[in-house]
């Protein structure tokens, strides 16, 4: 804790460029690293979620997803669920290059309302093709749709915000009681972001299934420069998973997974991640830069189109291989955007462990 002058005190918090892991003494085979994650009944081969961004998930996109190993989540209140044919909209947003154009002509097409039978049609689309089906919406949205999306039977519900509480008190409208609304749905319940040891613990208190760490990708240098608001991820990670292991102890053996969502440019940032406790990744901008990724290079969060207070630009990212070469290789760049689950199996061999859960356990240095 260090002093701001005479009135303010505050804590020291870091971010991932931060720390560093530092390796133990053995070193294990690459073979012998298992990256499986188990989040209520659904097993999957890496612990990678892609962001529910427009810019990164398709229904197409997030099938691939699912077949690579990780879980895709489409974002049940973009442009899919707006737009029976959004093709030509992605086409015309990848033309405009000037910034304040390109927010105008969010803020617009993002006016179209959301409609509940593309909801309905963009996850059966997913359900069958076989693989693992999620879907997002926003706290504001949620009430009105979320019946919808149960009757869709997803794996998982995403309910992500920039900022989540598990109380929000207003006097004029009803605000959504997660915990009330979280333990009447019949679908397992991701949520959030948070940044802070009480709020997690809140959230987990609802009964949700995971808990999403930071404030979504590409939001959070915005969030920061419009509403002064910020924690470094390596401290929001840490503080959240001291909350999962209270919360542990609280419940009797409940587990909540922690799940990073935020600052995640490349496979060693997911690394960090993970030895700070975090239990899996929720990753948008190494995925933008997927061939098949919708936003054609251009990469935006729903803080880009907010109607009245946009918080955050379109960012513009070479697209560099297909979805299948940035998560599980061949890698053709040496800067940790492509073949992130190799670099991840290679990071726990290198540090001598043999899983995620193991490497939670890892040391780490101020750099």
């Amino acid at each position: 804790m260090s002093d701001i002058g005479r009135f303010k005190r505050a804590d020291k918090a870091y971010s991932f460029d931060d720390v560093a892991v530092v390796p133990t003494r053995r070193t294990r085979a690459l073979e012998d690293v298992d990256l499986s994650w188990r989040i209520d009944a659904l097993r999957l081969a890496c612990p990678l979620i892609a962001a529910p961004m427009d810019s990164v998930m398709s229904p197409a996109t997030a099938i691939e997803m699912g077949r690579l190993g990780g879980l895709g989540v489409i974002n049940l209140e973009g442009l899919w669920t707006r737009y029976e044919e959004p093709e030509p909209i992605f086409a015309e947003l990848g033309q405009l290059d000037d910034p304040m154009a390109a927010t105008r002509r969010l803020q617009e097409v993002y006016a179209e309302p959301i409609k509940a039978d593309l909801i309905t049609a963009r996850l059966a689309q997913i359900r069958g093709s076989g693989q693992p089906v999620a879907g997002s919406l926003s706290p504001k949205n949620v009430e009105q749709f979320a019946q919808v999306v149960e009757r869709s039977a997803p794996d998982f519900f995403v309910i992500r915000g920039a900022l989540v509480s598990a109380e929000h008190v207003s006097a004029g409208q009803t605000p959504l009681d997660l915990k009330r609304f979280i333990r009447t749905l019949d679908v397992p319940v991701i949520v959030g972001g948070c940044a802070n040891y009480h709020t997690a613990l809140h959230l987990m208190r609802t009964g949700a299934a995971g808990v999403l760490v930071g404030f979504g990708g590409g939001a959070r240098n915005a969030t920061s420069s419009v509403l002064g608001i910020e924690v470094p991820m390596a401290t929001a990670v840490s503080d959240v998973a001291a909350a999962r292991r209270d919360y542990l102890d609280e419940s009797g053996g409940r587990y909540v997974q922690v799940i990073a969502d935020g600052s995640l440019g490349g496979s060693g940032d997911i690394a960090k991640a993970l030895a700070c406790g975090a239990d899996a990744a929720m990753v948008g901008t190494p995925l933008a830069r997927a061939a098949e990724a919708p936003g054609r290079g251009y990469h935006w969060g729903a803080e880009a189109w907010h109607a009245s207070l946009p918080r955050g630009w379109r960012v513009k990212f070479d697209q560099i291989g297909s979805l299948e070469e940035i998560m599980v290789g061949p890698s053709a760049i040496a800067d940790g955007t492509m073949n992130l689950v190799g670099a991840l199996r290679r990071t726990l061999a290198s540090t001598g462990y043999t899983d995620v859960k193991a490497f939670q356990r890892a040391e780490l240095v101020l750099v």
